[in-house]
């Protein structure tokens, strides 16, 4: 059989137990058809030297807030705390409307792409206005990329306990009718799907506890995964022992989450015993490196989750906090914090990439993604650093791509299709959104024209 697509050539992180240091990808009708040494290279339609460089799995972003990207280091709350950050940003993300929110998320998926992420979920809570996760879609199906849209929600708002103005939180009938709306119109729970929906209600101080339980038992009648922000402030701990009268993961649990559909954002604050509940339940968790060491809160331990059983995977998070979305960048700050929190033997640049890949793929239920074995959806990046930075490391091409850099994307290929090409993205509107994603930001960010 001829493949679509050979990428040949290259070092080869297939999976987390295989490797091959000379070798080959064909890729046929958006799958991996076969992987090999050097020898008996099949027939392909195109070929693409990796010219000697590492190849790896697409990285999986596992929690993101596109829309963020829009108040980028918005200067009034660039040293302030979580609630003081998302106070500050509220009234600005209330001007939301389909057109940014559709510029945004072809720009977060640009930048994403261009740091070797091919599949992202993203968790859109802000809801000023109706339809905006369908212009999502919209600008994810123009590019052609892996998309998971989250339903994020919430209902209280400051005149109810919460944080952000009313404008931007909605009723729980219309949550609930919205839920089954999108679920019905996008979600593809098919192998190898482009387009997938979960429910994400955006914190347990944020919503009500109906709705908490109602999209546990939506994410049951239709077969979903659920996602939440959980333990990522110690503020929250005492909004819950308030509140509900217990901590944020019991919370979690009495409104039925602790199942294997949910993956957390964050965790950063559970009790060791907590922990070991979650994962014995089969929950998983998004570390947000750079996000939570930006805005000083902490981080989760991810080798120390891993011990306990918990699949770990990596997200950048909002672009207002984290101000870049690179999945490398993520990967080498995990295992920086790794390293820096548990001692050098503690982790290494194989576990970083194995939470970058598989972790994802976990968090997200996502079984054909995340390796490059045969059959797996065929999403890789050829990766790509300058000589200089790159002179002297002969020995380890793995763990100099984390120890190196900066690294980015050469090539990034999803569904079999290169989106990015000699490090730049194949997105023939890209300078045309850019325009217009800049005029949608000095809009919401109350700059003059």
């Amino acid at each position: 059989m001829t493949a679509d697509l050979l990428v040949h050539d290259a070092y080869i992180y297939v999976d987390r137990d295989w490797e091959i240091p000379s070798g080959w990808i064909a890729i046929k009708d958006g799958r991996v058809l076969a992987v090999g040494d050097s020898t008996n290279e099949p027939e392909a339609k195109r070929r693409i030297s990796a010219n000697g460089r590492l190849v790896t799995p697409g990285l999986i972003n596992c929690h993101h807030h596109m829309y963020q990207n829009l108040t980028r280091s918005f200067r009034p709350v660039t040293n302030g705390t979580l609630f003081e950050w998302l106070t500050g940003l509220y009234p600005l993300w209330a001007e939301l409307d389909a057109d940014s929110v559709y510029l945004s998320t072809y720009v977060a998926i640009a930048e994403l792409l261009l740091g070797g992420c091919t599949t992202s979920m993203d968790h859109m809570y802000v809801h000023p206005k109706p339809f905006l996760i369908d212009a999502q879609f919209k600008a994810a199906n123009e590019i052609g990329y892996r998309f998971y849209a989250t339903r994020g929600s919430m209902t209280r708002s400051v005149e109810d306990g919460g944080l952000p103005p009313a404008s931007v939180v909605q009723s729980e009938d219309v949550i609930l009718e919205d839920s089954v709306r999108l679920v019905e119109k996008f979600h593809d729970a098919a192998p190898g799907a482009m387009n997938r929906v979960a429910l994400a209600p955006c914190s347990l101080f944020s919503v009500t506890e109906r709705i908490m339980m109602e999209s546990a038992r939506l994410a049951e009648k239709h077969d979903l995964r659920l996602h939440t922000h959980l333990a990522e402030d110690p503020e929250e701990d005492v909004y819950c022992q308030e509140v509900y009268g217990c901590t944020p993961v019991e919370y979690f649990e009495r409104v039925g989450w602790a199942t294997p559909r949910s993956w957390v954002a964050h965790f950063i604050y559970p009790k060791p015993e907590e922990i070991s509940r979650l994962a014995h339940a089969g929950v998983c968790t998004a570390q947000c490196p750079c996000s939570n060491m930006m805005i000083g809160g902490g981080s989760a331990d991810l080798m120390g989750l891993r011990a306990k059983g918990m699949p770990v995977g990596l997200g950048c998070d909002g672009s207002a906090s984290t101000d870049s979305a690179s999945l490398w960048l993520e990967a080498r700050t995990a295992l920086l914090l790794g390293r820096y929190k548990n001692g050098p033997h503690s982790m290494s640049a194989r576990d970083a990439l194995d939470a970058a890949t598989r972790g994802g793929a976990a968090c997200l239920g996502w079984e054909e993604i995340g390796h490059l074995r045969p059959g797996a959806c065929a999403d890789l990046v050829i990766w790509q650093m300058s000589e200089v930075s790159l002179a002297g490391a002969l020995s380890d091409p793995v763990e100099a791509l984390l120890r190196c850099g900066p690294a980015t994307a050469g090539t990034t290929i999803v569904n079999g299709v290169p989106l990015v090409e000699n490090g730049l993205p194949n997105l023939p509107n890209l300078n045309d959104v850019l325009k217009e994603h800049m005029k949608q930001a000095r809009r919401i960010q109350r700059l003059n024209p």
